[in-house]
């Protein structure tokens, strides 16, 4: 392939994942999609549309994703979630910590793009901090810390964690292993829709259509950005991504190199990468989405504390993200969606983060009666 087709090639990757984070923005926005939103709902109401909403999804992007892996598409070896080795402690500290961080700060990642998008001004602030501090914990005095500190506790694997394939080596059938990558999902769709309060509008098409654009993320990495070998290296490459490996959709460390490539936009060396324009699509999404049904408002900080929540909440998401290796969309879908077992762990840990912080605001209130 010459030169000036590998650009090109790299064009259209951006230009499709840029398209995807549209559809991603304006179905989550219209559909009320929300991770933190739906642990609320349980814990606060026993309420578990946005939940089952949620896991719709979550089987959805699986199904999709093991489909694809199947027909020999997607290679999900290149990917981060199914390495060998597994840092264990960083991956449920971090899933604590931004679990706990997403509630103070009304939102995750993706939630605060589309808070942004409808004009919340808080999430802008959010999309800040969490972008500094996540640079922080990459490559900052906090990545010193957890490379030296956390990651090294690790646990290592014979084979990739995929799930299905180890119950399959589990059970003495490895021929189980296709059965599998396609029956647990189906089977969580299925729990998610076993209730008939499940079947909604916003269930299904929310659901559904953030699911659909996970396995559409990955899809335009292993078919359009996958090249088996670079002209320059000779070796695989994924065009558009910033460590060469296979990126599904998260919105954790795409916010620091979208701060990077903002501040150091002249140099030639900082390019534009497949979470950087997803970050863009899904926060013009939710701005036409919010537009179109005329719910696009200004909203700002009510107080001190309301601004102390979303700091400290911004910053724990920043630096829990990338100790998780990704947050509710990155682990919680991107992961997920692979079916391995560190990224089931990690989305866990987000949860109980979660329900620790609602539980913690609950109690601030009883004391304040």
């Amino acid at each position: 392939m010459e030169e000036i087709n590998i650009a090109q090639a790299q064009q259209w990757v951006l230009w499709a994942t840029f398209a995807v984070g549209l559809a991603f923005g304006a179905v989550s926005h219209r559909t009320h999609f929300c991770t933190m939103g739906a642990v609320a709902d349980v814990v606060n109401f026993g309420d578990w549309n946005r939940m089952r909403m949620w896991v719709v999804a979550i089987a959805v992007a699986a199904l999709g994703l093991q489909a694809l892996s199947i027909a020999g598409i997607a290679r999900l070896e290149d990917t981060i979630f199914l390495a060998s080795q597994w840092s264990w402690l960083s991956g449920i500290l971090g899933g604590l910590l931004f679990g706990f961080g997403m509630v103070l700060a009304s939102g995750c990642g993706s939630k605060t793009l589309i808070r942004l998008g409808a004009g919340n001004l808080k999430a802008l602030v959010v999309f800040v901090v969490m972008g500094l501090t996540a640079y922080m914990a990459l490559k900052g005095i906090v990545g010193v810390f957890r490379a030296s500190t956390l990651d090294p506790l690790r646990l290592q694997f014979e084979q990739a964690p995929h799930l299905p394939t180890m119950l399959a080596n589990g059970l003495g059938s490895p021929s189980l292993n296709t059965a599998l990558s396609l029956g647990l999902p189906l089977l969580l769709l299925l729990g998610a829709l076993a209730s008939r309060t499940a079947w909604t509008r916003e269930v299904i098409l929310g659901g559904i259509g953030v699911g659909a654009t996970i396995v559409a993320a990955w899809y335009v990495i292993f078919q359009m950005a996958y090249i088996p070998e670079h002209p320059d290296t000779l070796e695989a490459a994924y065009l558009g991504t910033y460590g060469n490996r296979a990126e599904g959709f998260s919105f954790v460390a795409p916010y620091a190199y979208t701060l990077e490539w903002l501040m150091f936009y002249s140099d030639q060396s900082r390019v534009l990468t497949v979470g950087v324009v997803a970050c863009f699509g899904v926060v013009l999404g939710a701005l036409g989405s919010a537009l179109l049904e005329r719910s696009f408002r200004w909203e700002t900080f009510q107080g001190v504390e309301d601004t102390a929540n979303h700091l400290g909440g911004a910053a724990l998401m920043g630096i829990g993200g990338v100790l998780a290796m990704g947050c509710t969309v990155g682990q919680g879908l991107s992961g997920v969606s692979t079916l391995a077992l560190p990224s089931f762990v990690a989305l866990l840990s987000i949860i109980a983060g979660a329900w620790l912080a609602l539980k913690y605001q609950m109690w601030r209130v009883e004391r304040m009666v």
